[in-house]
């Protein structure tokens, strides 16, 4: 039976954090996911390790900037061994700093490579978590996110699988691609054209048009651990929350 996990930025808007851990819980879920700008605000890890524990809640996993990953590893580890991440994704690269060529991409991969040993040598899962950027391909046809991989024959893949669609991929195609190296899935729905435009087109899981029991079939090939759910802005964090736990429990 898979266990479910939330990715806390999908409820930043809506403070404070003691009550969407405790509203996670009573959903139904067992396991968090967080996030850079959580760990920011955060003047000691002691509290937080207090509202996770008051939730019954745990949090194996974690997003980390590149950033604080290569600049204070010790950090990263610091606050993963308090809070009981056990893996580590960086989950982004902004715009002006992304390659434009295929050598770029590979090198990125390399970075990130080298970024992480740190924190593979402290016992922790290290890997990519990807966007759509990394699905659109090149002027000579290459996929930024092989040549990621290529670059970083170690890392591990947080696919995002509902950013696959929207970068143009086949998430079908992608989990099995990738399937060797995926320890996590984000579970994310995409609405149909014109509607929830308020939410910035994305829909709780199983009311867009993603076929999710097809995609799960495959997912549950791979060696993905966390199955993560996440809405990048949603209106009603607790409405998305219930209904999505609600239909992964049933794929």
């Amino acid at each position: 039976m898979k266990t479910f996990s939330y990715q806390l930025y999908s409820s930043r808007n809506f403070p404070p954090l003691s009550d969407t851990l405790a509203m996670l819980r009573e959903a139904g879920y067992e396991q968090v996911e967080g996030y850079g700008a959580l760990y920011a605000q955060l003047d000691q890890l002691d509290g937080m390790v207090a509202a996770l524990e008051a939730a019954e809640l745990k949090m194996p996993s974690g997003h980390f900037g590149l950033d604080m990953v290569e600049g204070t590893p010790e950090r990263v580890i610091e606050i993963a061994g308090a809070l009981g991440i056990e893996t580590v994704y960086v989950p982004f690269l902004a715009p002006d700093q992304r390659p434009e060529d295929a050598a770029g991409w590979e090198a990125f991969g390399a970075r990130l490579e080298e970024a992480g040993k740190p924190l593979r040598d402290a016992g922790l899962g290290f890997g990519w978590h990807n966007h759509d950027f990394e699905f659109k391909p090149l002027p000579a046809g290459e996929i930024p996110q092989d040549l990621i991989l290529r670059g970083g024959p170690n890392l591990e893949v947080e696919l995002d699988i509902a950013w696959v669609v929207r970068g143009g991929g086949d998430p079908l195609e992608a989990v099995r691609k990738y399937a060797p190296r995926i320890t996590a899935v984000h579970l994310k729905d995409i609405a149909a054209p014109g509607e929830k435009v308020e939410e910035d087109g994305w829909a709780d899981l199983g009311e867009g048009v993603m076929d999710w029991p097809a995609i799960m079939r495959e997912v549950e090939q791979t060696g993905a651990k966390y199955f993560v759910m996440e809405h990048d802005n949603p209106s009603d964090h607790r409405r998305f929350a219930r209904n999505s736990i609600a239909t992964a429990r049933q794929l």
